[in-house]
């Protein structure tokens, strides 16, 4: 939910509530005077009927003097408090029972005391609080919607710079060169947090620019002494007067030197996944790269008789074309080089899933760390970023990298 309707949902809320417990108040009050009003004339007829009395000595009859219902009622009581209450009133005119106010009190009369009750009709009085509550209604739901309307209207305007800062931070791309722009609001916030977001993508920006730099350079003179290295060794190699001794150092020297080529390129590969250096895509076509793999990688499977079946449909995928040569690469890599003489490979295209299933370690592999960097197995002679590079790439194409062990398989399935 945006802030918006958050703040649109506690304000109605809120005024809501307000405006029902000031309409109880406004209700309960306007009746309150409605009745002690009718309360006032009751008491000014009371007095009218005790001037009566005390002018003539005698009882008026029963009379219905402007509607208002006057009785008398003999009593033997000496003393009675005068009480105002409410009772129903017998229309005379339109002959129905509505609503009414009453007022009793004790007259004296010839030495008697009588009890004279008049009743007064509280239609029109109900029917003018009812007129008052809707009217109140009404002005309420009128406040109501234009409070909301005007709250719409003025909180898109006043977060319309916080939704362009938004989408600037959200399609941002450290790799551009692009900077991004400071919109003009008049809200000092809004203003202070668009130069905040400019400068520190700026300082992003270059940041990343100069490790990029400093990656590939470092990189670059990396590789130009160890190509020397290996070039030194393979002129050794060859001489023929060296001892067995000797050729076994230099040999795992040259074989050292290679590994740490490969993890230089590996790290490399990585920085640059993870930066989104290699972002450009095309149509690929699996089926392709993998019977292109399967030519490559042939005399690796025949060397350790490894039977290799595959069952490939056409798939298409939006991708780098590097980066998937790579995943698959790694693929094919993984399944021979963990593989066992006379094993087998199984490869499935099908849909949107490919699937690499070999033979191997007779032991699943711990699926919380396979895809950390530098994790490998103890007879493994990898770099240990194999598998890492694989996750990372599929990351960023936001495919799904998953492993299983079935059927004493180890299976990599990725669901494009």
């Amino acid at each position: 939910m945006k802030l918006a309707a958050h703040y649109n949902k506690a304000s109605i809320i809120i005024s809501v509530t307000v405006l029902f417990i000031s309409g109880l108040i406004y209700y309960f009050v306007i009746n309150r005077i409605a009745r002690e009003q009718l309360d006032s004339n009751l008491s000014e007829e009371i007095g009218e009927v005790v001037d009566y009395v005390n002018q003539n000595q005698r009882l008026p009859k029963s009379v219905d003097f402007d509607e208002d219902l006057t009785t008398f009622a003999k009593t033997n009581l000496a003393k009675f408090d005068t009480k105002y209450f409410d009772t129903p009133y017998q229309n005379p005119r339109e002959k129905k029972v509505e609503a009414g106010r009453a007022v009793s009190t004790l007259i004296k009369c010839k030495g008697e005391n009588f009890i004279v009750t008049i009743v007064v009709s509280r239609e029109d009085t109900e029917y003018l609080i009812q007129i008052i509550f809707i009217i109140t209604l009404s002005l309420t739901t009128v406040l109501l919607t234009v409070l909301i309307i005007t709250n719409r209207y003025i909180l898109n305007g006043l977060w319309r710079p916080f939704y362009y800062i938004l989408n600037q931070v959200k399609s941002f791309n450290v790799s551009d060169n692009k900077k991004m722009d400071i919109i003009e609001a008049k809200a000092d916030e809004f203003r202070e947090l668009g130069e905040a977001v400019s400068t520190m993508s700026s300082r992003v920006t270059s940041d990343y620019h100069g490790l990029k730099t400093f990656t590939e350079n470092a990189s670059h003179e990396i590789m130009t002494p160890l190509a020397v290295i290996t070039s030194k060794l393979d002129t050794l190699i060859q001489d023929e007067t060296l001892g067995p001794d000797q050729f076994a150092q230099i040999t795992d020297i040259y074989s050292a030197t290679n590994k740490l080529s490969r993890l230089n390129q590996s790290l490399l590969l990585l920085v640059k996944i993870d930066n989104n250096l290699l972002h450009e895509t095309e149509k690929l076509n699996v089926k392709t790269i993998i019977r292109e793999k399967i030519q490559q990688f042939n005399e690796l499977i025949q060397n350790k008789n490894i039977e290799l079946d595959y069952m490939l449909d056409d798939v298409d995928i939006i991708a780098n074309r590097y980066l998937t040569d790579v995943l698959i690469n790694n693929l094919f890599s993984n399944a021979i080089r963990h593989n066992k003489l006379h094993g087998q490979i199984k490869i499935t295209l099908a849909g949107n899933k490919l699937l690499f299933q070999n033979s191997g370690d007779p032991s699943p592999l711990r699926e919380a760390t396979i895809f950390t960097r530098f994790h490998k197995g103890r007879s493994s002679d990898g770099t240990g970023l194999g598998l890492a590079i694989m996750k990372n790439i599929c990351n960023q194409r936001n495919f799904d990298l998953k492993y299983e062990y079935l059927n004493d398989l180890h299976s990599f399935e990725i669901t494009f």
